[in-house]
This record gives C-alpha cells, structure tokens and sequence, in this order.
C-alpha cells in the first residue's frame, strides 16, 4: 500500500508535471501520505512486536531447561527494564544548542538508554540470580550430561554478558546505519554527486553502499551471535538461552527504537501538510526538509537493528527445531546419533535445502517488489486519467479523486499479499516433507544468512537514495528541478520498495519458516523415520505445497484489475474502475 502510492505519485507528480511532492494537485498525495502511517509506523511497530514476543517466548522456554524457574522469571526481568528504560530515554531526548542536527539528540538518547539498561540488567542479575548453578530450582543442574560443562560457570556472568552483547550489538548497528545512510556522510554524498553524471550512476552508486553495508552488518550480527554462543561453555541448551538473552538484551532498547522509527513518518507528514497547505516560508520549509532527512536516517536506523532481532529470534527457533527433532526421535545416544546424520552436510539433499533456503529470499524480494512495480503502474494510470479528464486540477478549479487511489493501493496490497504468504508457510512444508528433517535444517539456515544480507543491502540501499534526494532537495549539487534532482527522484522511486517493502519484510519471513518448521518438525520425524515412516504420505504433502506455490507464483504474474490493454480512453478507464469495484466487492 505504501509504496504503490509514493512510487505512483512521485512517478507522475514530480516527473511527468513538474509539480512538488505533497502537492494537493496530485490524486496519489493523500494516499502517500496514509501509506506513511501504515507502512513506516505501524508496519515496523508490529515488526518489532513480533520479534519482542518470538525472542521472549524463546528465552522463556530456554531459560526453564537452562536455569530452571529462575530462567523462565528472568527474561521476564530483563523485559520490564527495557519498558521502564524506554519511558527514560524519550524523556532525554532533548535538543542542544550544540548538536549538529536532530539526529545527534535522538542518537544520544538512544545511546544513554543503552548504558542505563546494560546498568540496571546488572543489578537485576546479581539481586535475582545465584553465583553457581547449584543454586537452581531445576534447570541444567539436574541434568548429569551437563554437570562437565557448567562446572565452575558463574550464572550471573553468563546472564549479565549475554544480554550486554545484545546491547552492544544494538548501538553498534545504529552507528554503522547511521554512516551509510546520514546526509552529512561519504555515502550519501556520493550517490548526491553521481547525480551531475545522470540517474544510471545513481542507482549504481545506491547499489553499491547497500551491498558494502551488509557485508558488515552481517559481520557484526554474526559476531554477536557466536559470542552469544560461546557463552554456554559447551552446553548447547546455555549457549541458545545466551543466544535468546542476547535479542533479550537488543530489545531493551525497542521503546526507543519505535520512538526513533515513529519520527519518521511524523517528520514526513508535518512536511506533506505543510507543502499541500502553501503557507510556509523558506526557513520553515528548509527545517521541515532537515526534519525528514533525520527522519529517513532514524527509519533505516530502525530497519537495521528489526534485521538483527530477527535474526536473533530465528536463531533461538533454529535451536529450538533441532532440540524438536531430538525429542521427537525419543531423546539419548541414538538420537543424538541420527540427528548428527541428518545434519551431515556431505548430504546431497542438504545442500538442495541450503540453496532452497537462499532462493526463497530472492524469490520473496522478487514478489515484492514486482508487487510495488504493479501497484504503482495501476496510481500512474489512474493519476494521469484525472488530470487528463480534470483539467481543473491543475488551475486549482477542480479537486482530485484522492479515494479513488486509496482504494486502487488497498485492493492491490490485499491481492498481492497472498503469494508471498504463502510461499513463507509453504516453502519449509515443501522441503521439510520431501527431503527431510536435515534439508528442512539447511533450508532455514539458507534463510537466516541470505535474508540477512538481502535485508540490509535492501534497507540501506534505499535510504542512501532517499537522503542523497533530500541533500539535491536542500540547494546541493543543482537543487530542486535541476537535472541532478530528477536523477536523484529516479533512484529515490527505485530505492522505496528496496527499504519500505522488500527489506522489512524479509524479517517476519525468516521468523515466520522457523515458526513452520518447529510446527511441522514432529511430523517430519515421524514419517522419515521409525515404524510411521511412509514416503507416500511425504511426497504427496511436498508436491502438493510445491504445487500451491507454482499456482500462486503465476497468479501473482497477472497483470492488476487497474492496467489493461486497452488505450488510454476514458471508456477503457471507466471499465478498469467498474471491473475493479466488482472484484472489492
């Protein structure tokens, strides 16, 4: 929805008639501006959530088999001081005379936040838990198979450091975003002066600091994952609550996060209102635009951290499935022994499943952003239509049909969503029935590591191009209505469904496979293996799941209700609407 109507009005508004962004002349304004609210506030906010409500629930469950009852209160814990530290660190963030612009107030909260947190976790941890596992009510201090590697671990070191490396990952994002996607910083001013040599240079250049930028978000992600990890002292049950405590410790920050997240379409829409209504001076125009700068760098900044919860979240299910597995083929030696062949990575099917996992994420960004490219072909039409059959619009005599495109980018975005919901449920039915427990494995470790780089290059990527427009925009390289500016509203429009589509949807994609796969793993178990094994029943749910993407995947190449082939006549126009209020209906 979001992106068909910004992409549409932009195309038309700004390319075609030369008019301002947010100008009320423009049928998809209105639109754009709902979009705004839809996609870039209550989207993330519910991105967020979900991660918030995956990684608790997985630390809870990991937390019990690690520390017993005082593992299942104290993620708990850590969650009530992330609330308490977000009422904080939106009262802190107060403007300096100083500060260089808004965002240095808003990072230095965030940053503030993070140490209060980081402090107040440790005081919690050393008040709630013991020095030695000894002193548990359940967990791995009943377990004999772990006594060897929890002997001498302190649990509090364990707890504080583990939810510290969530923290530190957290800012540690938040300023490799910011470098990337900040107007005042290299990358952006590159893509700002590739636009004197045309919109091809632009792209490029876009491209290329996504691609860079992931490389090193996946490094630090990564980084924060393994040291997670390490933390278990050999236990694979403390190493995946560490790894749970981790995105625990991420999440402290979330109130925060979505504050920051928020600015972004608060900034965006005071400058669509004060454009539509003409009455604004330059010094209060020029404001509003630095406003929606910091603005774009605050929602790529919270795109950044979202990519790493969810990859934390998805690492916790990841354990979770492999422990599902164990349980489900009885638990002991044998187990433990069938599971390691399954895993065995010289097995042809998981590499099949490895690269499946790889290709569903390009599959799914494809689908989106095709979707976006639709979407937006049926506003273009619909747009030029009014001004072509409303030539009042433009002189001021006649008002646009602004919920006339609403409806189009509402139609369009419940459609288009089935295909991608579908391939997230059925992919991971698909392998996991047709090559097993082990594919299903590298199936969803495919996911988490493609979809992190795809995720990050995607969201970066479009918010260079996004602030390199709004750098043209404030008077640099040619300014507005310069031949540079277009180029940059060229990679502006091509970055949109990178980071407000494409790139945030990723997260819930590999959140929701894991899911999938942890729901299906005793059945997949059961009919792979043991006396209940049937190849049959196997094969025929996988063709069958396969077969329902195929049937979607064409479904969703068919052009929308609002593009058709006819000409551009107000007849053919008048059978696109009538077709279309038919099919909403």
């Amino acid at each position: 929805f979001t992106k068909a109507a910004d992409v549409g009005a932009d195309l038309v508004g700004k390319v075609e008639q030369g008019i301002p962004e947010d100008d009320p002349r423009n049928a998809a304004t209105i639109a754009d501006n709902v979009g705004d609210n839809v996609g870039d506030c209550a989207g993330m906010a519910a991105d967020l959530f979900e991660s918030y409500a995956v990684t608790l629930v997985a630390s809870l469950i990991l937390g019990k088999a690690a520390f017993g009852t005082q593992g299942l209160v104290f993620p708990l814990i850590v969650a009530l001081i992330g609330a308490i530290v977000a009422i904080v660190g939106v009262f802190i963030t107060k403007l300096r005379v100083s500060d260089r612009n808004g965002l240095t107030a808003i990072n230095r909260a965030f940053y503030i936040s993070a140490v209060i947190s980081a402090v107040l976790v440790g005081i919690a941890t050393w008040l709630y838990l013991p020095s030695s596992f000894a002193g548990f009510d359940g967990g791995l201090k009943d377990d004999p198979a772990a006594a060897a590697d929890i002997a001498g671990a302190n649990p509090r070191v364990i707890a504080i450091s583990a939810v510290v490396v969530g923290i530190v990952l957290a800012a540690a994002i938040q300023a490799l975003t910011g470098y990337f996607t900040e107007t005042s910083r290299r990358p952006v001013q590159d893509i700002g002066k590739s636009s004197e040599t045309g919109p091809a240079t632009v792209i490029l250049a876009g491209i290329s600091v996504g691609l860079e930028s992931a490389v090193y978000s996946a490094l630090l992600i990564g980084a924060a994952v393994f040291g997670a990890f390490l933390l278990g002292t050999g236990s694979i049950t403390l190493s995946l609550f560490a790894v749970a405590l981790a995105g625990c410790g991420l999440l402290t920050t979330v109130g925060v996060i979505v504050a920051m997240d928020t600015f972004g379409p608060i900034s965006d829409n005071a400058q669509g209102i004060a454009e539509m209504s003409g009455d604004i001076d330059e010094r209060g125009a020029r404001t509003l635009t630095d406003l929606d700068a910091v603005g774009n760098t605050t929602k790529a900044i919270t795109k950044g951290i979202a990519i790493a919860t969810a990859v934390l979240a998805a690492t916790a299910l990841f354990g979770s499935y492999t422990d599902t597995l164990v349980s489900s083929l009885g638990g002991g030696e044998a187990a433990a022994a069938k599971l390691a062949e399954w895993l065995n990575i010289s097995n042809p099917a998981n590499l099949v499943g490895l690269m499946t996992g790889a290709a569903v994420v390009f599959l799914f960004s494809g689908l989106a952003i095709n979707a976006v490219s639709r979407s937006a072909g049926a506003v273009v039409r619909e747009v030029r239509r009014q001004f072509r059959e409303l030539p009042g619009i433009m002189d001021g005599t006649q008002r646009p049909e602004y919920g006339k495109v609403v409806d189009i980018c509402t139609t369009d975005a419940q459609r288009e969503l089935m295909t991608p919901g579908l391939l997230a449920v059925l992919a991971p039915i698909a392998v996991g029935f047709g090559l097993g427990p082990g594919a299903l494995v590298s199936y969803l470790a495919g996911a988490i590591g493609t979809g992190t780089l795809m995720a990050v290059f995607l969201a970066n990527s479009g918010g260079a191009w996004d602030n390199a427009k709004k750098m043209v925009e404030d008077g640099a390289f040619g300014g507005k209505g310069s031949p540079q500016h277009a180029a940059t509203v060229i990679g502006d429009t091509v970055g949109d469904p990178f980071k407000d589509t494409a790139g945030p949807a990723i997260n819930p994609l590999i959140k929701v496979m894991n899911l999938v796969a942890l729901l299906i793993a005793p059945a997949v178990v059961t009919l792979s293996f043991g006396a209940d094994a049937n190849t049959g029943v196997r094969v025929a749910i996988a063709v069958a799941a396969a077969a329902i993407i195929v049937g979607a995947v064409i479904f969703s190449k068919r052009k929308p209700v609002a593009v058709s082939d006819g000409d551009d006549s107000g007849k053919a126009d008048a059978a696109e609407a009538a077709e279309r209020e038919s099919v909403t209906a």
